[in-house]
């Protein structure tokens, strides 16, 4: 078997800036993500077609989108306290 068809395809996430520390140790404890960097140009205010490094979580799409259901849980329950 070639080594490419055992390399499973991986899919990142982008931590939106301002998630807190405790819920990014939350989420590499709770599944199967590793924390990367990635460059990503932003759209936004006074930033437009800047880039910035930003964090992601990188697993397979099933736990991505996992870390994602949860994440927003989290991020919701957060801003209503």
């Amino acid at each position: 078997m070639a080594e490419e068809e055992q390399q499973e395809q991986l899919y990142d996430l982008i931590v939106p800036p301002g998630v807190p520390r405790k819920m990014i140790y939350d989420v590499v404890e709770k599944f199967d993500v590793e924390v990367v960097q990635r460059q990503e140009r932003l759209s936004f205010a006074n930033m437009e077609g800047d880039a910035r490094d930003l964090l992601a979580f990188r697993g397979r799409k099933e736990v991505v989108e996992e870390v994602q259901d949860y994440l927003l849980a989290r991020l919701r329950e957060f801003v209503g306290e």
